[in-house]
């Protein structure tokens, strides 16, 4: 499971076997965990976290998309 970023104790990654979908990042930390689309910034999902914890982890996505779909294309292809 590549990792891409850490940062306030968040782990952004996502899985070897996620190539299937569409680009996202898995987000880990605080006992938590998320899903959020690259191309929209939305989530897809979360438990976890809460909202001030939401609004940091969507605030780093949109800081590093470029940086994550460039990760996510050099994975997948």
């Amino acid at each position: 499971m590549p990792t891409v970023l850490r940062k306030y104790g968040f782990r952004f990654h996502f899985y070897t076997a996620d190539g299937h979908e569409p680009p996202h990042i898995h987000v880990d930390g605080s006992g938590g965990e998320a899903k959020v689309w690259l191309m929209d910034g939305r989530l897809a999902k979360v438990k976890g976290f809460n909202q001030r914890e939401i609004a940091r982890i969507l605030e780093v996505v949109e800081e590093n998309r470029k940086q994550m779909l460039e990760a996510w294309h050099d994975y997948f292809g």
